[in-house]
């Protein structure tokens, strides 16, 4: 599968912390991040991770064109949830976007950690079918 992970900077350390709680899990699949949380990860968990920009410089909207061509199979996105911080575009188009294309998506810990272990059982394996980059669909016959 293939998991995409943003954290807003008030929430990498909680992102840094879950990825680190189910590491054994990520491992099995590739993971993408934008540029510092996904420095802030492998730094900590050894996972590999593909590097994405930040955020601020066009990282959310790469995956939300990945997301958009069904190359995303699950995101892990842990917003800035203060009071008066409203949603940026950008991170609405990418939800709408999510929705449109049927990918889950957890925008905090106890969500990500139903999703996690949904992954985990196998709960997901439908996205195969879905993602064209998937091993399934790679495969030549």
């Amino acid at each position: 599968m293939e998991i995409a992970i943003i954290a807003s900077d008030m929430k990498k350390e909680l992102m840094t912390q879950f990825c680190i709680a189910y590491c054994g899990v990520l491992s099995k699949h590739n993971l993408c991040a934008t540029s510092i949380t996904a420095k802030y990860i492998s730094e900590a968990t050894g996972l590999k991770i593909e590097k994405l920009l930040a955020g601020e410089q066009g990282g959310e909207q790469q995956i939300t064109s990945r997301v958009a061509y069904n190359e995303i199979d699950m995101l892990l996105y842990f917003r800035d949830t203060r009071p008066g911080r409203g949603s940026s575009e950008i991170e609405n188009e990418l939800m709408r976007t999510c929705d449109l294309n049927n990918i889950p998506v957890a925008t905090n810990i106890a969500t990500a950690e139903v999703l996690i272990m949904a992954l985990d059982r196998g709960d997901l394996d439908w996205r195969e079918i879905v993602n064209p980059r998937s091993a399934i669909n790679r495969k030549t016959y």
